[in-house]
């Protein structure tokens, strides 16, 4: 049997064992009897990340993005703190070109164009604003925080049009005033019955 190669390592200052050079310099371990390079690693791992993004984005009815650079530690707290609190919505960190990568051939890729720059992701589950809401009623405090960009049912918003749909009220608020513009109307009408018939009432009848 021959023996392994012996590779000194200065970083940890002794030989290894266990794996060979190969003529680019770059480690080929040995691993279930298969050899995996580093950049095949590398590029398995990539792979988990866009296959992670794709999943939120097929649940997701809306994508908001965001520049956060600038942000404390304690207001970038606060800012994941209130984006919980809206529900339904996740606040990621992603390399751009792996977000590129996964908006590839989705209703989203049209956000390609904004992913320049250190970018935040917020996917919204539920309710297509509420990521916007969130972020936006941070912005006063948080000078640092600036949108960049949203996707909502295929449309693409600039950072202009993306404050503004942040101000839509949640669905739930928007049902509510349905509603009661429906009650209104027919509450009006009950009182002028009632009116009417307690008119009647107190009118002294004709003998």
């Amino acid at each position: 049997m021959k023996p392994f190669f012996h590779v000194f390592m200065p970083r940890y200052g002794k030989a290894k064992r266990g794996f060979l050079l190969s003529r680019t310099s770059e480690p080929v371990f040995k691993k279930g009897g298969e050899q995996m390079t580093n950049l095949e690693k590398n590029r398995k791992a990539k792979e988990v990340v866009v296959d992670e993004i794709r999943e939120r984005l097929a649940k997701s009815k809306s994508v908001v993005l965001v520049d956060a650079r600038g942000l404390t530690v304690a207001q970038d707290t606060a800012l994941r703190k209130s984006l919980r609190k809206a529900g339904g919505v996740d606040y990621k960190v992603y390399k751009n070109k792996m977000m590129e990568f996964a908006i590839d051939g989705t209703e989203f890729a049209g956000l390609k164009e904004y992913l320049k720059g250190p970018t935040t992701v917020a996917f919204s589950y539920d309710d297509a604003t509420a990521a916007a809401a969130a972020i936006s009623k941070n912005l006063k405090s948080m000078p640092a925080l600036e949108f960049k960009a949203s996707a909502i049912d295929g449309e693409v918003y600039d950072a202009e049009k993306t404050k503004a749909i942040a101000d839509i009220p949640p669905r739930e608020v928007l049902l509510s005033r349905l509603l009661g513009s429906f009650k209104s109307p027919m509450s009006s009408f009950a009182r002028v019955i009632n009116a009417i018939a307690e008119k009647d009432d107190a009118a002294p009848s004709a003998e």
